[in-house]
């Protein structure tokens, strides 16, 4: 961000603009904050604060030369509620592209006393309901609102829209929700989605899937079956068969690797023997359901 001292005012081009007025033109400066105005010596019919990062419409020094104002394409959200009492003259303001929110952030307006030419286009505002004849009945000799001309027919009905104060005040307390600069949300009012909880293949899945295996007609079959058996991802199209709890201890004891009379019948051989017993042909270890689908493959 860029301050607006007298050095960068003087700096900045000054000219007369087409329409003859001498203009000074401070836009796309990254000006944060009004100040130093001063140093202009009211010498300046019209200001260009365009294209800058200008907050709050403010900070005014008496200005009693200055009619036109463009301070588009800025951050404004607040406007000073005596800025007429700076600016007596001033008769065109251009605030399009800015933040400004709600109908009573445009109360302030009605105090420029000569102000004829306005546009809010591009903010929030606009999208109020009664927007344009809510300036138009608060802004008495506003003659052109959005590049629009104020019509005689509109001001009527502006004034009989807003003739009791209620509805005056009703039209303010409209507004849509809008985020508060420096308002943090509620984290806690935030549902949370939990992760999907992932759970092993259950002893009835395990005894469906390698009855799979055994019945499978193609290699493909088997490998998607395995990596099945391996992940614990069950096919959505195999069918888990209702299997009683005394099947399940049978099979899971059938399946126990540390089978004791095994062991002692290996014990009783020579230790040649035994480690050609516990070792097939490409060296692992035997697995009654890994030669079952080792046999099937060379079947097939």
């Amino acid at each position: 961000m860029v301050r607006l001292t007298a050095d960068l005012i003087w700096k900045c081009p000054h000219f007369f603009n087409a329409v003859g007025d001498r203009e000074l033109d401070l836009r796309g400066n990254k000006i944060a904050v009004i100040e130093n105005l001063g140093a202009t010596e009211d010498q300046f019919d019209s200001i260009d604060l365009s294209d800058n990062e200008i907050v709050k419409l403010e900070n005014f020094p008496y200005l009693s030369r200055l009619g036109t104002l463009f301070i588009n394409n800025n951050r404004i959200t607040r406007i000073n509620i005596n800025l007429g009492a700076y600016l007596p003259k001033l008769h065109t303001l251009i605030l399009t592209n800015n933040r400004l929110v709600n109908l009573v952030d445009l109360d302030p307006l009605a105090s420029l006393p000569k102000l004829q030419n306005l546009s809010l286009l591009d903010n929030n505002v606009t999208k109020k309901p009664n927007y344009r004849l809510y300036v138009i009945y608060k802004l008495k000799k506003l003659w052109v609102l959005d590049f629009k001309k104020v019509k005689q027919k509109e001001k009527m009905e502006a004034e009989k829209l807003f003739a009791s104060k209620e509805a005056e005040e009703n039209a303010k307390k409209e507004s849509v929700a809008t985020f508060t600069p420096g308002e943090v949300p509620n984290i806690s009012e935030v549902p949370k989605e939990e992760p999907p909880k992932v759970s092993g293949p259950t002893p009835e899945q395990i005894i469906a899937i390698k009855a799979a295996i055994v019945n499978s007609q193609t290699l493909e079959e088997v490998a998607r079956l395995e990596k099945a058996l391996k992940s614990g991802q069950l096919p959505a199209d195999l069918k888990i068969p209702d299997v009683d709890k005394a099947t399940i201890a049978e099979h899971v004891e059938s399946d126990d690797p540390m089978d004791t009379e095994g062991q002692e019948k290996v014990n009783d051989v020579p230790k040649d023997d035994a480690d050609q017993l516990q070792t097939d042909n490409s060296g692992q270890p035997q697995n009654d359901n890994a030669t079952a689908i080792e046999e099937l493959k060379q079947t097939k």
